[in-house]
């Protein structure tokens, strides 16, 4: 079936094009010391010879995290503006480095190249940044049709049991999830396109997107579904692994850090992984399109 030989080779992919996921791992925590190591150092000094660490051995406790002083009531109020600043940059940098992504797993990329790889990030990054951008708005807008809007309508509603918002949730959210597979879907198959013309035109590539999506619906979406389905029980065993342990020593801190990063890596395995199955099934329905060759006669003596 075209559905698992693409997600064959698109898993396949994912592997040859590891350096490209070793540098988009590079970048996103780069991204994230930035704030890490300020507010770790904020720490170390605000707690350093003080008893405050005695009392918060038993779990956070508000009134010492006010006792450090206005330091930590502004490290709390510019926590926000962070938070945001480190969103919309790494969007910026996932966006960036999606170009070279995309391009090294094309069937005819051949070895992977560090130059390449940044030519095709820098050459795919303005039409990558716009498709992602109208992806984002039309999932958003979805998320506020399909979730928000039902459970402030059961909110505001007057007698309702206690288990209708929290079916509406669930309900609401399932269908945001699988709807939203759709757009996702779209988006890759625009940025597959993309990387295959030598000039850009991201709205073309939208257009290529919605077109190929529909017209491939059930391959194309069930394709999809499968890798999501995978993406989620991985995350659910990052949250059972991570929520569980609890290290007592620096040694344990440690080893929690680099456990933490191998399982990130390997989601970043796995998002790949979509990218290199849609390019796959793209690339298979292209030379579908293709007329068929003719053989030469070759005339009889």
């Amino acid at each position: 079936m075209k559905i698992f030989k693409s997600l064959e080779s698109g898993f396949t992919r994912s592997l040859k094009a590891w350096k490209g996921i070793l540098l988009l791992w590079l970048g996103y925590l780069a991204i994230v010391s930035l704030v890490a190591i300020p507010v770790k150092g904020f720490f170390n000094t605000a707690l350093s010879g003080s008893m405050i660490t005695e009392r918060l051995k038993d779990g956070i406790d508000a009134e010492v995290l006010g006792d450090i002083g206005s330091g930590f009531r502004y490290l709390v109020s510019a926590f926000p503006a962070s938070l945001v600043v480190l969103i919309l940059v790494g969007i910026i940098l996932g966006v960036f480095f999606s170009g070279g992504i995309f391009s090294s797993l094309r069937i005819s990329a051949g070895r992977f190249s560090v130059r390449s790889f940044f030519d095709a990030s820098a050459r795919y990054f303005w039409p990558f940044l716009v498709i992602t951008l109208m992806a984002g708005l039309i999932i958003i807008l979805l998320f506020l049709v399909i979730i928000v809007a039902p459970i402030s309508i059961i909110m505001a509603s007057g007698e309702v049991s206690e288990k209708a918002p929290i079916l509406t949730i669930v309900y609401s959210v399932a269908a945001f999830l699988l709807i939203s597979r759709i757009f996702i879907l779209v988006a890759d198959y625009a940025r597959a396109w993309q990387v295959s013309q030598d000039k850009p035109d991201c709205f073309k590539a939208l257009g290529f997107g919605f077109t190929r999506t529909f017209k491939t619906f059930f391959t194309s979406y069930f394709m999809v579904l499968i890798v999501f389905v995978v993406q989620m029980a991985f995350s659910l065993l990052v949250l059972y692994i991570l929520t569980r342990w609890k290290p007592a020593t620096g040694g344990g801190i440690f080893l929690l850090f680099i456990t933490s990063q191998a399982l990130f890596i390997f989601r970043l395995v796995l998002k790949v992984w979509r990218y290199g199955s849609v390019s796959a099934l793209k690339e298979i329905k292209d030379a579908e399109a293709l007329p068929p060759v003719e053989t030469p006669q070759i005339p009889q003596a």
